[in-house]
């Protein structure tokens, strides 16, 4: 691997907030319980394996994500929905580095707690060529670590002022967003590169996304 080039291209990319989680707690942790709050999410981390979750697609066909990352290397997209302009603004920045992503060989997954019907809406809307995928049942957040409870005035407050279809916790009335991250994956499932910041404003920059992926090939 290359880390002066990699040196050289990130210095020139914006100064942005990288989080990684790190863990010397050598007890397994339990990434499917949902966080009281997105700081205290524990996500996946580099060198593990990808969940192994089943999604539905745009039109509602089930479908394995492992067996969609066996097939191709993959950038997976966390993001809190189609409501949301934060995440809006995110998937119209990847459009910039999209088409090199895909000449790498990657496939770029998209995964949401949206309905199918919705994800069909936004796949109209953004011309973006992503693959979209519902994890209305949040077995894949979950499985990620990424998934925590929020809270009801801030609920009220997407669904009052962006419309937003929210998801609840089966069994409970409480809201369940992921915290934002992205994922670079090689064919065998491995996670090659991590990005979750629990602060939903900042995401990751599109070029960092593109040198991740190109170093991980």
């Amino acid at each position: 691997m290359n880390y002066h080039f990699l040196e050289k291209r990130w210095s020139v990319l914006p100064t942005i907030l990288l989080l990684v989680f790190l863990s010397s707690n050598t007890q397994a942790i339990d990434r499917s319980k949902v966080a009281e709050s997105p700081e205290h999410v524990s996500p996946v981390l580099n060198g593990q394996f990808v969940p192994d979750v089943i999604l539905q697609t745009e039109f509602g066909r089930d479908i394995r994500l492992q067996s969609m990352v066996e097939s191709r290397p993959s950038v997976i997209i966390f993001y809190r929905g189609g409501w949301c302009p934060y995440c809006n603004r995110q998937m119209a920045g990847l459009m910039e580095v999209e088409q090199r992503i895909l000449d790498l060989g990657y496939q770029i997954i998209a995964i949401s707690p949206d309905v199918p019907a919705r994800l069909q809406e936004q796949k109209t809307e953004s011309g973006f060529d992503v693959v979209r995928l519902s994890d209305a049942n949040l077995s894949a957040i979950r499985a990620f670590g990424l998934g925590y409870f929020v809270p009801d005035s801030e609920a009220s407050k997407y669904r009052n002022s962006l419309g937003a279809k929210l998801t609840t916790l089966e069994g409970s009335e409480r809201v369940v967003l992921p915290v934002p991250a992205a994922f670079v994956v090689d064919t065998a499932g491995v996670i090659r590169f991590q990005y979750v910041n629990p602060n939903y404003k900042v995401r990751v920059e599109p070029q960092l996304l593109y040198y991740a992926a190109r170093l991980a090939k």
